[in-house]
């Protein structure tokens, strides 16, 4: 049986439920999230996608 969930969808449900139940506070929020849309834009978002694409292949079960 294969799910299919949108990416965008599974990390809203896990940044709901993580800001629920540990409660950082909310400039470590804001810090984080600035951090990652500055860091998407230099020489190590090639690095940053391609991890992120063998995390999936590994999750699914499939190869490129």
């Amino acid at each position: 049986m294969t799910v299919e969930l949108p990416l965008i969808a599974l990390v809203g449900l896990i940044g709901y439920f993580g800001i629920k139940f540990l409660r950082p506070p909310l400039w470590l929020i804001v810090a984080l999230l600035l951090g990652g849309f500055l860091l998407a834009d230099t020489f190590i978002a090639p690095a940053i996608e391609s991890g992120t694409r063998t995390g999936v292949s590994v999750v699914n079960g499939t190869s490129d």
